[in-house]
Formats: C-alpha cells, sequence, structure tokens
C-alpha cells in the first residue's frame, strides 16, 4: 500500500466526470482502494475519491466516526466503506448548511448547503452491492465524495461565502466569542450579587 498525492483545487482532474469503473473486482481496482482507504486515514479525512489521487475513476471511500453523528436513526457510525459506480438519490426537500472541509482545499472550511437525507448505492471491490439511507454526517460525506465524481467542489455549492473562511481563523473567533460571553456572564453573575 502506498500513501497517494492528492490533487488540490486548481487541478483540472477535480473538475472532470470521472468514468465508470469497467470491471470494480480487478486487482488494479483493490490496489488503488487500498491506496486511497490509507492516504484518507493519514490525511486524517472522512472521506477520498479516486478524482482526489489524479485517478479520474468513479469511487469513493469514507467513514464515519461516533463523535461525528447526529443522533438521527440513519446518521449512525460506519466503518471504512468502499463505493464504486455510485448512485445518490436526494430524498425530500429538507436541505440544511453542513460545515465541510477537504482534502484538496486544505486549511478552509465552509458552510454547504447538502440534503438532510439520501439514499446510495453502488458496489465493492468484490462485486457486492452496497448502499443505504443516509442522514445527516453519513448524507453529507456520501454527497460531497460523489460530488467529486462529477467533478464539483464544495465551494460550487456555496450559497453564502461569509460562511467561508480558513479553519485557524474560524476557530481563533470561535474561542474569543466564547471568552467574550464567559466574561459578559461573569460580569452579569457580579452585577447580580452586588445588589
Amino acid at each position: 500500500m502506498a500513501i497517494l498525492k492528492i490533487a488540490r483545487m486548481g487541478h483540472p482532474v477535480l473538475l472532470e466526470r470521472a468514468a465508470e469503473v469497467a470491471d470494480p473486482t480487478a486487482p488494479e481496482i483493490a490496489r488503488l482502494v487500498a491506496d486511497m482507504i490509507e492516504t484518507m486515514e493519514d490525511a486524517s479525512g472522512a472521506g477520498l475519491a479516486a478524482p482526489q489521487v489524479h485517478v479520474p475513476l468513479r469511487i469513493f471511500v469514507f467513514r464515519v466516526s461516533a463523535q461525528r453523528g447526529t443522533g438521527d436513526a440513519d446518521d449512525v457510525p460506519v466503518s471504512t466503506t468502499v463505493v464504486i459506480n455510485p448512485t445518490v438519490e436526494l430524498l425530500g426537500e429538507d436541505v440544511r448548511l453542513r460545515w465541510e472541509g477537504c482534502l484538496s482545499i486544505p486549511g478552509l472550511r465552509a458552510a454547504v448547503p447538502r440534503n438532510w437525507r439520501i439514499r446510495y448505492t453502488g458496489v465493492d471491490t468484490h462485486g457486492n452491492t452496497v448502499g443505504r439511507e443516509a442522514t445527516g454526517f453519513h448524507a453529507g460525506v456520501v454527497q460531497h465524495e460523489y460530488d467529486h465524481l462529477d467533478g464539483i467542489l464544495y465551494p460550487m455549492r456555496m450559497s453564502d461565502f461569509s460562511l467561508f473562511g480558513f479553519t485557524e481563523e474560524m476557530e481563533r473567533a470561535a474561542q474569543m466569542q466564547a471568552q467574550q460571553r464567559a466574561a459578559e456572564a461573569r460580569a452579569l453573575e457580579q452585577a447580580e450579587n452586588a445588589a
């Protein structure tokens, strides 16, 4: 197995529609998937699509850790999953903003509108059918990775660019707001105690 180089925003492979995989059970596909999983884990990612590693094929891998779940019945932890030649069906009209990052756009995050509920299907490297209905984080990561297969990066889905920025700056701003709220609460408590 090997750690693969991740294509960054601006590389043309990220803007192409990826090709169907002719034989999902081929040994070279199994090797590519194993390398993708190792690359995703090395980069601490939640998902990775083949175009992100310079291979324009309709394959993605993902995982949903217990910390990422929303508590919804269809948003449960999922071990590393391989989806080859996927289809995604958007279910219902419930669209919510979801904070996303991307290994191809390092250091940035944004609130992206995503369908809350989806159904996805595909096959794994053994030709077995994979898929299910999903909600929340699970649905969001599948939509994000599926977009990569159609040459779509998450900024292309955004509707409010005020919710787009460097992760470090957003974390710093959140810490400053939390400190300010804590100081205001202490001042209010002191004023109440003095009265």
